[in-house]
């Protein structure tokens, strides 16, 4: 009897040992997984991992407000000049905004519009034909030396948009006792050849809303030139205002636009608008600046 239960046991123990070792064998230090070793739906990668943090990211939702806590507001208009050493980003090879807007409009993700007010809605093909121009060229057939009338289309050369307009609201926000701001609209500008040799000025292609195209914008990156993975997005570039400009307009009775009232003397040799403009620019980002501040008193 006693060899009996001798027997019973050691046959619990291997059979437990043996369990115990199926349990403990995928644990093995060769078979354990890394996030780089995990197989990706690209087999080439142009980076030691995907990058995901930036699409998977969840953007926060702006602060609400009532039409109630506004007690002043101003309508402002900026432009950014895309050359200025600051707004760099704009004019990534790979990451620049313009490339940005065309690929989400084209997908569908925002809407584009024709004016500033955002009641002109255009259509994915109003848009590309706005980015697009046809030159007539006439060539000689090789063999017969006739005239061929041929019609090239050119896209836009993103090069070429230099400037951004950008409409947005600064307000007080009496609830919470803080002068604010919002982005309404951005505009990419442009001039082409033609336009620039008949002396038209540059002007917006299309706007595009901004609280609409906020969470699009938060899925795609922005250049750093300190940190190539920094996951810095659109929106959150445009939200930190993390960008140089200047003001363009600012809302009043007669809609007028700053240059409107710095109308070159042309008997001006030293030619003091562009001066002027500026230096009004500046009196008006002060004001802004100095209004939360006289609201106070100590």
């Amino acid at each position: 009897m006693k060899s009996y239960f001798s027997f019973l046991y050691l046959s619990v123990l291997i059979f437990a040992s043996q369990s115990v070792g199926a349990q403990v064998q995928p644990l093995r230090a060769e078979e354990i997984k890394t996030e780089s070793s995990q197989p990706t739906e690209d087999a080439f990668v142009d980076d030691i991992v995907v990058k995901r943090i930036v699409v998977e990211n969840r953007l926060m939702a702006q602060q609400p407000i009532r039409e109630a806590d506004i007690s002043w507001e101003k309508r402002i208009q900026r432009v950014i000049d895309t050359r200025e050493k600051l707004n760099l980003p704009f004019r990534s090879q790979e990451l620049n905004l313009f490339n940005v807007f065309k690929e989400m409009i084209i997908n569908k993700e925002i809407t584009a519009f024709s004016d500033e007010q955002f009641k002109n809605v255009l259509s994915a093909e109003e848009v590309e034909g706005k980015m697009v121009s046809y030159d007539t060229i006439i060539a000689l057939d090789p063999d017969t030396y006739e005239e061929l009338i041929k019609i090239a289309k050119n896209d836009i050369n993103w090069e070429k948009v230099n400037q951004y307009r950008i409409k947005e609201v600064w307000y007080f926000d009496k609830q919470r006792s803080v002068m604010d701001v919002r982005i309404l609209g951005i505009a990419p500008i442009y001039q082409s050849p033609k336009d620039e040799e008949a002396g038209i000025p540059p002007a917006p292609i299309f706007w595009i809303y901004y609280p609409e195209a906020r969470t699009p914008l938060s899925k795609h990156r922005v250049f750093n030139d300190e940190n190539d993975i920094a996951p810095m997005t659109w929106a959150d570039l445009f939200d930190q205002r993390e960008f140089s400009s200047y003001i363009y307009k600012r809302s009043n009775v007669l809609d007028y636009r700053l240059k409107d009232f710095y109308v070159p003397d042309p008997n001006d040799d030293t030619n003091r608008s562009g001066v002027d403009l500026l230096l009004h620019s500046e009196k008006i980002k002060n004001e802004l600046l100095n209004f939360e501040l006289d609201l106070w008193e100590y």
